[in-house]
Formats: C-alpha cells, structure tokens, sequence
C-alpha cells in the first residue's frame, strides 16, 4: 500500500504528533505543513479559516498526499465546513474525545486555546449525567513553550493559575498539540490526574489503519513552512528538543 500523510498546524505542536509516527509507523511518508505565514489559526474568522485550509490540503494533496490530518485543534473545530476536499481529511479533536476511556466518570478537565474552549466540542461530546467538563483557556502556555520556556517560573505560575479549578479532575485532556511538550508539568501541577494527549490517540488511530496495511514507502519526511524556516527550527528545537532537517518555505497560489 502506498499512502502519504498530511499533517497541518500552524506552528510547531504538531510535531509531537510527528514524533509518535516517526517511532511507530517510519515506513509512512508524511508532508508537515506548518502554516505560521498565516494569522493564527485560533483568531481567524469560521469561513476564512475554512477557506485557509481548504487551500493548504489542495496543495498538500497536489504533492502526492492521500489524506490529511488536522494536527491543531483551533483548525479542527472547522474540519465538518471544508467542503468536498480532493482527500480524507480528520481533525484532531475526535481522537481527543477517543482518548477518553467510556467508563470514565467525575471531572474531566480540557485545556486549550480560546477558539478550542469557547466552541465547546469537548464539553459537547463527552457530556454525561456522571462527568462534570471543567474548560479552561490556556493561550499564554503555547507562546511560552515555542520561546522554550518550559518549566520557568512564568510558565509554572500560569499554569498552576489556569489549572486551578481542574485540581482533583479524574482526566485531563491536553487539547492543543503544544501542551504534551510541557506533560511533566502538568504532571506536577496536577498529580494524580490522568494526561490524555490527542496527537497520542491519533498515532494510535493511524497505526491501527495503516499499519497492517503493508506500507510500501520509503518514509520519506518533508517539512514546509508558509512562515520562517529559521524560526520554526529554533521553535522545534526549544518545545521538543528536535533539530529538523531542511524545511521548504512555501507559499499558498
């Protein structure tokens, strides 16, 4: 089977999703789209980030791509308005709401970005008569973590202020792709509470369906980049400890 995977963010915590296909699936090819030359995902209107990421999996699918994944949950929250694209596009935020167990029951806490938080998908779909949502907006975190700020003092008392009202919660669902950088602090900011990554659970998805496939390709890995090359190097470099290899800039026609 020959198969080759678009993965879109606008920045750099799509990368952790990277991460987990780079050890479980090496055969798969995969395009990274990182669309940081665009107004962030999260502070752009409904049909103009639909038409934004109509354009970016129409380029993706001309560079061979034979499906796409949505690894941003602000993107995600658009994923049902893109319409007829030319491949299958996911977003994440279903794996998000798979990587909660069916018998979990009491507080689930969900942190994320304000378009994440404010249009309520998670809350919508996980409700049950036994859990209680608690849904906090955690935008200062992800600027920290692509500056490399990990485990300061700024990054840890935003943090324990955000996830304040979350202390005791059964779960919590790590839902921006940055946040997994950061799991150990969220570990000691929250112990006893279950960390459930979506990018995680998606790896899980995409080994399941492609992995007894019989993947055919080399594994081959292609970088892009609507913003700086330069930039989302060091970015990469400072949430994950990664060092990417030559990264294309390109541009939407």
């Amino acid at each position: 089977m020959t198969a080759r995977l678009g993965i879109v963010d606008w920045g750099i915590g799509g990368l952790g999703l990277l991460g987990h296909l780079d050890r479980r699936l090496p055969e798969l090819d995969v395009v990274y789209w990182s669309d940081t030359g665009s107004v962030p995902y999260g502070l752009q209107p409904t049909g103009t980030l639909a038409a934004r990421l109509r354009a970016v999996v129409e380029v993706l699918a001309e560079q061979g791509c034979t499906e796409v994944v949505l690894a941003c949950n602000a993107a995600s929250t658009v994923v049902d308005r893109l319409g007829a694209a030319p491949v299958p596009v996911a977003g994440i935020i279903s794996s998000g709401v798979a990587a909660v167990p069916d018998d979990l029951r009491g507080t689930v806490g969900v942190v994320g970005g304000r378009r994440t938080i404010r249009g309520g998908p998670y809350r919508r779909a996980l409700a049950r008569p036994d859990r209680r949502i608690v849904s906090r907006v955690a935008q200062p975190l992800s600027a920290h973590i692509e500056a490399g700020r990990i485990g300061t003092e700024a990054f840890r008392d935003d943090l324990a202020r955000i996830v304040a009202p979350i202390c005791g919660a059964e779960a919590l669902i790590l839902a921006c792709t940055h946040y997994p950088a950061a799991a150990a602090d969220f570990a000691a900011a929250l112990p006893g509470t279950a960390l459930l990554d979506p990018a995680a659970q998606m790896a899980q998805e995409l080994v399941d369906r492609l992995g007894s496939a019989g993947l055919r390709g080399p594994g081959e890995r292609v970088v892009l980049t609507t913003g700086d090359p330069g930039l989302m190097r060091t970015s990469a470099h400072a949430a994950w400890s990664i060092d990417l290899p030559e990264i294309g800039a390109v541009s939407l026609p």
